[in-house]
This record gives structure tokens, sequence and C-alpha cells, in this order.
């Protein structure tokens, strides 16, 4: 990690368990730090499991406020740590590891508020429930110390996309499309600092308007988006919003792109066929993540991309033309996955990243990316 020294520490294997803004599901990956330079063959397995539909309704309801909120969130932090315990039991299994073998979980929790400007970032938990179920000892809450430290808290992947993807020749951005989209700018060398922030929406507006008005889980490949006309009035309106507007470092979450934001733009633009919207929605991402990259990271020359916005062709097809219009020199748009890593797995490895690094007294954030005031270990730990 730049600036953070290089760790001295014997091999040891990580859990790392993410479950984003999308609500889809949870991700776990076992990984093997510290024996040499750490490359995507360090990955031992990779295991996803969708939520229960009830535990994903209590975890998207509690994104909102309502009644009797710190008792429905305990209940969904129980569940969900149930949900990792189950997991990381199945991981074990199938690449035929124990638990006694594995120095630490990371976990990142499920964000429900993400308020750094008012000096909080809340992600639902039971890390002690959840070292009593798997015997390993977890490290959770990745994200509040560097709120702490006058940071966003977010996005804390950078400092794992410089050590795995940084190239000392070559300018390279990696794109994270989850529920929320984020870049990471990696120029070359090491003359210039690794910066990193949210663009804005990935998948979070495009699922919530399809599960409304197709009762599906996502809009598959992008199809239905593709089948609408964008809508130029609407566009101008979402691109407006003053967050959007702003540099690096910034942050965001449902707690500002959701259904009702979406709606109050809705009602001032004309009744509009639902598959048009999709199509506007589309084109939003795509204009959001192109622009933030030809404003804050020219000369880049690859963008790798990884999270499941890469499985829906549509927008990966809309990003690549916005990013020949937004770009003053040509950029290479490739997955993970021709880097060695699988775009599924990327994050929950960060978060097995981290908690190799707290586990070592090494700190996991950048200031130049979150705006803290220094260099911090990251995480609370949980012993098994």
């Amino acid at each position: 990690m730049p600036g953070t020294g290089s760790p001295s520490t014997s091999a040891a294997l990580c859990i790392g368990l993410m479950s984003g803004t999308s609500l889809d599901g949870v991700d776990a990956v076992l990984a093997l730090f510290g024996a040499q330079t750490f490359t995507p063959q360090s990955v031992l397995g990779h295991h996803h499991v969708p939520f229960p539909a009830e535990l994903r309704a209590a975890l998207l309801a509690l994104q909102h406020s309502g009644p009797d909120e710190l008792h429905r969130a305990a209940l969904a932090s129980t569940a969900l740590a149930e949900v990792y315990a189950s997991l990381i039991a199945t991981l074990l299994r199938q690449t035929g590891k124990t638990a006694g073998e594995v120095l630490a979980v990371g976990a990142h929790g499920q964000t429900v508020r993400h308020r750094p400007e008012l000096g909080y970032t809340l992600q639902l938990n039971a890390p002690a429930r959840l070292a009593e179920l798997c015997g390993i000892t977890v490290v959770a809450d990745f994200r509040s110390r560097d709120v702490a430290a006058g940071g966003q808290g977010a996005p804390l992947v950078p400092a794992f996309h410089a050590d795995l993807f940084g190239d000392p020749t070559r300018h390279r951005a990696v794109l994270n499309i989850g529920g929320i989209a984020n870049i990471t700018d990696l120029p070359a060398g090491s003359g210039q600092a690794v910066r990193g922030w949210d663009t804005g929406p990935g998948n979070c507006l495009l699922d919530g308007w399809v599960q409304t008005h197709r009762q599906q889980a996502y809009d598959a490949n992008g199809a239905w988006a593709a089948s609408g006309r964008v809508q130029a009035v609407l566009l101008g309106s979402l691109l407006a919003e003053p967050w959007l507007q702003g540099p690096p470092p910034k942050s965001t979450g449902r707690d500002l792109f959701n259904m009702e934001w979406l709606a109050a733009r809705l009602r001032t633009g004309g009744v509009l066929r639902p598959e048009d919207v999709q199509a506007t929605l589309v084109e939003f991402t795509a204009r959001c993540i192109a622009r933030d990259i030809g404003r804050f990271c020219a000369g880049v020359e690859e963008v790798i991309v990884c999270g499941g916005g890469i499985l829906n062709g549509h927008l990966m097809d809309r990003l690549a033309t916005t990013l020949l219009n937004e770009s003053s020199t040509p950029v290479a748009l490739c997955s993970s996955a021709d880097h060695g890593l699988p775009p599924d797995e990327v994050e929950a490895l960060a978060f097995a990243w981290l908690a190799w690094r707290h586990m070592n007294d090494l700190p996991g954030n950048l200031p130049a990316v979150t705006g803290a005031r220094g260099l911090r270990i990251l995480g609370a730990r949980y012993p098994a």
C-alpha cells in the first residue's frame, strides 16, 4: 500500500465478506496474504449466496426511517451474522480449510446510513455473534475510524486496488459498479497520489425501477433499458443533482440516491413509459461515471471494471460510448477478469485484505481518497 511501508509478516489466511448497496446477497473470499507479493492467484476460494427474501426486505426497509428501527435493526443484524456464518462454513468446506487455519474474517456489514458530513456511518452487523458462530476472529466496522479522523469513510477499496492493479508504466483506473459506483485513479509510477471517490448511482436506481415495474430483481443484460429511449429532460434533471458537481473526496449512498429521489424528478417530467425511464437511468449512470473519469483521471489509458454492473451489457455499451466523448485520449475498457480476478470477487477480497492489515497493525485508508487527517488502522476486533 503506497506510503504505509511493507509488512514483514508470515503467511496467513483471511476471509472477506461483502454485502453491498445492491442488496443482492453476500460474497465471501478466502485468500492467502503475507507469503509473497499478493496476486489474484492468492485467492483460494469464492462463494456467493443471495439474501433470503425476508432479510433482504428487512434490510431494504431499514434504509429509511421507520417505526421500531432499533429492534428491527438488531434482528436484521443477527440474521445477517447467521448468513455470514453459514457462508463461511461453506467456503471452508469447499477449500478444505478449517476455522483454526484462518487468521481473521473481515466483515463489512450492511450499510444502512452513510452521513460522514454529520460524523457517522452505520453498517448493520453482529460481529461478536459471528465470531461465536464461526470460531474465527472477526474484524468489522472498518469505516468509522476514518470518519472519526475527518474522512468520508469511503471508498475504502482504493488502497487495495493500488496494491493489486497498480502499474509503474500504465495509468489505470478501477471502476466498481455496485449499488453505488466508485472510481480508483491509479497514475503510473509513484509520483502522484492514488485517489478514489464515488461517482453516483450504479445499480441501485436501475434495480429499484425494474423491481417496481416488472417485479424482477434486476434488468438482465440491460435488455429492458435497451428497448426504451433516453428522455433528455429527465436526464438533464438527474444530472443536475448538486452532489454530482463536487470534486473528490466524496462518497454517497441510498441516503441520497433512492427511489424517493427519483420520484421527485419524475414528477416534473410528465408521463413517461417505464422502459424509457430505465433507458434514461442507464444513460445517467454511464454519464456520471464517464464525466468523472474525464474530469479527474486525465490521461487514463485503461479502466478495469468490477462489480455486478459489468453484467449489464447495455450499461457497458453506453459507458464505452460516453467515455469516448468525455476523455481526451483513447481509453481501454476491460474486466477485472482480464487481470486474473473475477468481477464478483474484488470487493470481498478487499475486506479480507483490510482484515489482514488490521491484524498486522497496518493502516487501511488513504487520506488522499477519504480526506482523513492521516493514515489509520481500520476496524474493530472481536477475538474468536
